[in-house]
C-alpha cells in the first residue's frame, strides 16, 4: 500500500515564540504523525495550517497576527492555538476567518479540529512516529519541559492568565522523556519552563519512581538524574531562589553545564517592587560571587527591562552599575513595551520613548563591553564545543558557555570533516563582543 494512502491528510504548521511553545508544537506534531497525518512545509499542499501563535509583548503579538494572515492568504483553512490564542477576540477582530481558536497547550483540542477538517485514516502497521516523537529542534539537542504556568505576578507579564498556575509534570514522566531523548541522538538537553527553579513546589515535591529509585520531584534531585545520562543539561528560566545555591557543586562537578539563565529584570530595588520581583540586588551580587568561587567556569546569562515605568535616571544608573559589578557573561535587553492587560499598564511616570531609546543604547555598549571582556578571557584555553552546522567554510558550534539560538557561536574555520552532533575539545584562539573562534585540538 502506498504512503499516499495511508495518509490521513497533510497538515501545514508554523511555530512561533519561545521554546515552551516550541516544545508545545512538538507535542501536537508528534500526536498528528502518530494518526497518519503528513506533515508539509507548504502552505499549497496543506489541507489545513495550524499556527502556534506567541502573545507576550506587542511585537510578538503582530507576529502571529502577520503570520495568521499569511496563511489565511496562502491557505484558507487555518486553526489558530497558543498564548495568543487566549485572546480569541484580538485575532478574530483581525482575522475572522479563521476556522478555530485555542489557548496554549490545548494539544487534545488542536488534534480534534484536525479531525474535523481531515479525519484521520490510521493505519497501524506503518511506522509513524520514532520513539523521541516529532522534533522541530536538531537531532541533537532537545528543549525538556519540565512544568506549565507560573505563580509569581509580575506587572509586565500575562504569561500566568494565558498559561495558569504552576503545574509541574511527574518527575518520572519528565526522565522517561529525557531517557528517550538520550537513546535517539540527542547529546544536549535544554530544560525549560515558564519557572525552572519552582519545579515541584505545586506538587509539594511529590517523591516519584524512575528507573526503580525514588526520585523527589525537585529541581536539584532533577539535575542529579538527568546528569547521569552523559549529555550536556542546560538550565533556562531560573529564578534566583535559595535552592540555586544547591545547583552550584553539580555545575562544579561536571554533573550539568556551568551555565545559568536568569530573568533578573532589573537591579534597581524601586523598579523591582514596582515589577513585583524579588529585590535585593546586594544580595544577588554576593551570591553571583559565591557561586563563582565554587563554580569558576560558570556562565550566567540574564535578561533585563530598560525604561519601566517610574524608572528614574538614578535607577537606571544603578542598573549599569549592577552590570560592572556583576560582570554577566550573555545579556539580553528589552525597552519595556505596554502589554495588553498587564497590570503595569496603569502605573504612573510612564517613561517617554526617546528616553528608553537611549537608554537601551547606553545599556548595550557597556554590556558589550563586559561581553567581549569576559570573551577574551577565553582565548587560549580549550573547551568542549558541540556541533551546530557544517558550511563550506567550516564548521559552526558553541561551548558549553552558549544556549543555541540566543548566544554566542564557535567558529571553527575549514574543519568540513565534522559532523552535526559531534562534541569536540577546541582550543580558542580569538573572539569578539559575542562569538569566539578556535580549532580541535
Amino acid at each position: 500500500m502506498s504512503q499516499t494512502n495511508n495518509s490521513s491528510g497533510k497538515v501545514g504548521f508554523v511555530s512561533l515564540g519561545c521554546p515552551k511553545n516550541t516544545v508545545d508544537s512538538e507535542r501536537i506534531l508528534t500526536k498528528l504523525r502518530a494518526e497518519g497525518y503528513d506533515i508539509v512545509p507548504s502552505y499549497h499542499d496543506a489541507d489545513v495550517v495550524v499556527v502556534n501563535t506567541c502573545g507576550f509583548i506587542d511585537s510578538a503579538v503582530q507576529e502571529s497576527l502577520d503570520a495568521i494572515g499569511e496563511a489565511l492568504k496562502e491557505n484558507g483553512k487555518v486553526l489558530v492555538t497558543g498564548c495568543l490564542g487566549a485572546k480569541e477576540d484580538q485575532i478574530r477582530q483581525v482575522h475572522p476567518n479563521v476556522m478555530a481558536v485555542t489557548g496554549p497547550h490545548a494539544y487534545e483540542t488542536v488534534v480534534n479540529q484536525v479531525h474535523e477538517v481531515i479525519p484521520p485514516q490510521h493505519d497501524p502497521f506503518t511506522s509513524l512516529v520514532p520513539p523521541q516523537g516529532i522534533k522541530l529542534t536538531p537531532r541533537h539537542y532537545a528543549y525538556l519541559k519540565i512544568s506549565e504556568g507560573c505563580n509569581h505576578r509580575c506587572t509586565f507579564c500575562i504569561i500566568p492568565s494565558m498559561r495558569g498556575d504552576l503545574d509541574s509534570r511527574p518527575v518520572g514522566s519528565v526522565l522517561d522523556e529525557a531517557k528517550r531523548l538520550v537513546d535517539n541522538g540527542v547529546k544536549e538537553l535544554l530544560v525549560i519552563s515558564q519557572d525552572t527553579s519552582a519545579y515541584g513546589v505545586d506538587i509539594k515535591y511529590r517523591t516519584g519512581f524512575w528507573d526503580g529509585m525514588p526520585v523527589k520531584s525537585r529541581l536539584q534531585e532533577l539535575c542529579e538524574q538527568l546528569g547521569r545520562m552523559g549529555v550536556w543539561v542546560r538550565l533556562h528560566y531560573v529564578y534566583p531562589y535559595p535552592s540555586v545555591d544547591h545547583l552550584i557543586p553539580l555545575m562544579a562537578e561536571g554533573k550539568i553545564l556551568p551555565y545559568l539563565d536568569i530573568p533578573f529584570q532589573h537591579a534597581s530595588e524601586k523598579i523591582l517592587k514596582l515589577m513585583k520581583r524579588p529585590a535585593a540586588s546586594e544580595k544577588v551580587l554576593q551570591r553571583i560571587q559565591q557561586w563563582r568561587e565554587i563554580c569558576p567556569d560558570l556562565t550566567i546569562r540574564s535578561t533585563f527591562i530598560v525604561g519601566f515605568p517610574g524608572e528614574t535616571e538614578e535607577d537606571f544608573q544603578e542598573l549599569l552599575d549592577f552590570l560592572e559589578q556583576a560582570q554577566l557573561d550573555r545579556v539580553g535587553c528589552f525597552k519595556y513595551s505596554p502589554v495588553d492587560g498587564a497590570a503595569a499598564n496603569e502605573l504612573p511616570d510612564q517613561v517617554d520613548e526617546a528616553v528608553k531609546e537611549e537608554r537601551f543604547e547606553r545599556f548595550m555598549a557597556l554590556q558589550q563591553q563586559i561581553s567581549a571582556a569576559r570573551l577574551q578571557q577565553k582565548i587560549g584555553k580549550t573547551m568542549q564545543v558541540i556541533i551546530d552546522e557544517v558550511v563550506e567554510e567550516g564548521a559552526v558550534g558553541r561551548s558549553q558557555y552558549d544556549a543555541p539560538e540566543i548566544d554566542g557561536q564557535v567558529f571553527l574555520d575549514g574543519q568540513t570533516q565534522l559532523q552535526v552532533g559531534d562534541i569536540v575539545t577546541v582550543k580558542i584562539e580569538d573572539a569578539d563582543e559575542y562569538d569566539m573562534w578556535g580549532q580541535p585540538v
